[in-house]
C-alpha cells in the first residue's frame, strides 16, 4: 500500500533532485526557475520549492532575483578558476591527513573506488557518452575516497560541496580528457597506497589544472576566455 512520505523527506528528495539537475546540467546556467513549472516537474508545493531554491541560493547554485524569482547561477572563467583553487587547497590538506591515518580498510575502499572509475573511463574512451553521469559520479567517489581517512567530517563535507561546483563546470563543458586523466587517477592511487603525499599533491595540481584548461577550451566558456599574453 502506498504511504505518503513525511514532508521533510519529500522536501529533501526534491532538493537533491533539483541540485543534481543543476550540477549535471539538466538545468542550465542562467535558466529561469519558474515555480509553476518546477511544481509539476518535481511534484512538490510552491512553498517547498521556495525553501529549496533559497537553500540552493545560499550554496551559490541558484541566484535570487528579488521579485522576479530565481535562476540557475551563471558560469564564468573567473569563478571556475576560484573554485578549482579552493578545491585544490582543501583536497591537498585532506589528502595529506588521509594518507597519514588511513588503514587497510581505507586502502580497500580506495582500490574499489578506482576500479569503478577506471571501468567507466574505458566506456567514455570508447566514445559512449551515455554513462557520463556515472563516470562523473565515480570520479567524485574516487576523490572522496582519497581523503576519506582525513578524520574531519567538516572538511569532507566542505570539499564535497566545492567539488560539486567544479563538477558542474565539467558537465557544462562536457570535459573528458581521455587517457591523460585516466593515467593521473592511476598515479594518485599508487601514491596513496605508498603514502606518498608529496607526489600525490604534484599529480593533483596537474590533474585539476588540466581539467580547468580543458573545460576552458570547450563549451560556453571558450568564447569568454581572454587570450593568453
Amino acid at each position: 500500500m502506498y504511504t505518503e512520505l513525511p514532508i521533510e523527506t519529500i522536501a529533501e528528495s526534491s532538493y537533491r533532485r533539483i541540485r543534481g539537475d543543476i550540477i549535471f546540467g539538466r538545468l542550465t546556467p542562467g535558466q529561469k526557475l519558474k515555480l509553476d513549472g518546477l511544481k509539476v516537474t518535481y511534484e512538490t508545493s510552491v512553498s517547498t520549492l521556495r525553501e529549496i531554491l533559497n537553500r540552493l541560493t545560499s550554496e551559490g547554485l541558484v541566484v535570487a532575483e528579488g521579485q522576479r524569482g530565481f535562476e540557475v547561477a551563471g558560469v564564468s572563467v573567473a569563478d571556475l578558476r576560484e573554485i578549482a583553487a579552493l578545491r585544490l587547497l582543501l583536497e591537498e590538506h585532506a589528502l595529506e591527513q588521509s594518507f597519514e591515518q588511513g588503514d587497510v580498510e581505507w586502502e580497500a575502499q580506495l582500490v574499489s573506488a578506482h576500479y569503478k572509475l577506471a571501468c567507466m573511463e574505458k566506456v567514455m574512451a570508447s566514445g559512449d557518452t551515455s554513462q557520463t553521469e556515472n563516470w562523473k559520479r565515480y570520479d567524485w567517489e574516487f576523490h572522496q575516497a582519497l581523503i576519506a581517512a582525513c578524520g574531519s567530517r567538516l572538511l569532507m563535507e566542505t570539499h564535497a560541496a566545492v567539488f560539486d561546483k567544479y563538477l558542474r563546470y565539467q558537465m557544462v563543458a562536457l570535459s573528458y580528457r581521455g587517457g591523460v586523466a585516466e593515467q593521473e587517477h592511476k598515479q594518485l592511487l599508487d601514491a596513496a597506497l605508498h603514502r606518498d603525499s608529496k607526489t600525490a599533491k604534484e599529480i593533483l595540481q596537474r590533474h585539476i589544472q588540466g581539467g580547468v584548461e580543458h573545460a576552458l577550451g570547450k563549451g560556453p566558456l571558450s568564447s569568454t576566455r581572454k587570450p593568453a599574453r
